[in-house]
């Protein structure tokens, strides 16, 4: 399935039906006076959030959504049938914006959570209405209105509680196979993640939190080079970051401050958010090597950093343990499958 997280589409309400003129003609009802009846409603557009989806690919291929037109009026003062509303459905963690101005219309982000982006235009009345002293026989009728248009730019961000970052070839998608069921594609080449991967690592209470891959950061990425810059908004929601940092590096400090400068450029706080530096593929260093380049790293950082192998599953369960503490999990639910726990 194509992964498209971005579209622009334009809908429009129904119009209203129209009122109509009518007089009554019943044998046995003289002058009868005026029967026209009002049009009815356009139906409106709402965006509905549904879980089932994961992708704003349905809107690559149709562009234009609209609602039914209200029924024009009847005699014997019938109103119009009603358009129905137009439910259009999809992902939740869409974003709405109104397209000409930028300003968020909506956010979508449980399933069910409901969005009414466009209104119906109202009936037209029919001459029933122009009844009065002076005209008691009106031909006066009023047209339907019409239903509210908009051009609308939606934007999926993914709902993940963690986010996995870091340069290209660093092992996310090796660590999100490990520790989920998600299968991404894995290289031995930078760029092999082109889409985000989503995948559920379960505790053992049995809930589970969602991890996010994202593509690789390069630098100039907040301005658009390489891959990561179109998928940075996918850790807007995140609570906290993995900083996935390759060990076998001869530069570890400059390879975090490029990531850091590319979050510290895109905004929206993802400098400040919370975050947890790995040093990924340890199974490549022998140990002195391992302990001169992590004491440099927690040096830059100030804080301390995690030494995991992604590969082997080595202190996979002590990254956990950090993860859980991190998003604030009761204890008991800290304590992970010591399966994944195997020592180098």
């Amino acid at each position: 399935m194509q992964f498209i997280d971005q579209a622009r589409v334009a809908i429009k309400a129904g119009r209203g039906g129209d009122g109509i003129v009518a007089f009554r003609r019943e044998k046995y009802v003289p002058a009868g006076g005026p029967s026209g009846g009002d049009g009815g409603r356009g139906g409106d557009v709402l965006l509905v959030a549904d879980a089932n989806l994961q992708t704003l690919l349905d809107f690559k291929y149709k562009r234009l959504f609209a609602a039914d037109d209200g029924r024009r009026g009847g005699p014997n003062r019938r109103t119009g049938a009603s358009g129905q509303p137009l439910l259009i459905r999809m992902p939740c963690g869409t974003e709405v914006r109104d397209a000409r101005t930028g300003i968020v219309l909506g956010d979508l982000t449980e399933p069910g959570d409901a969005l009414l982006v466009a209104l119906g235009g109202r009936g037209g009345l029919g001459n029933a209405h122009y009844l009065s002293n002076r005209n008691r026989a009106p031909e006066k009728a009023t047209e339907g209105r019409d239903g509210e248009e908009w051009l609308l730019q939606l934007e999926l961000k993914l709902l993940a509680e963690v986010g996995i970052i870091g340069l290209p070839n660093a092992g996310k998608s090796t660590l999100i196979s490990v520790l989920s069921s998600a299968r991404p594609r894995i290289a031995d080449y930078p760029f092999t993640t082109l889409v985000p991967n989503l995948g559920v690592v379960r505790r053992p209470s049995g809930d589970g939190t969602v991890f996010a891959d994202i593509p690789g950061l390069i630098a100039g990425a907040a301005q658009g080079a390489g891959l990561g810059h179109e998928f940075l908004r996918h850790i807007e929601r995140t609570r906290l970051l993995i900083h996935l940092v390759d060990a076998s590096s001869d530069a570890l400090v400059e390879d975090v401050q490029v990531v850091e400068r590319e979050l510290s450029a895109y905004g929206h706080g993802l400098i400040e958010r919370p975050r947890i530096a790995v040093l990924n593929k340890i199974e490549l260093l022998d140990r002195l090597d391992l302990e001169q380049k992590q004491a440099a790293l927690e040096s830059h950082l100030g804080s301390p950093v995690l030494a995991v192998s992604a590969a082997t599953s080595a202190n996979l369960n002590r990254l956990l343990a950090v993860v859980w503490k991190q998003l604030g999990l009761r204890d008991g639910d800290a304590q992970t499958d010591q399966s994944t726990d195997q020592s180098s």
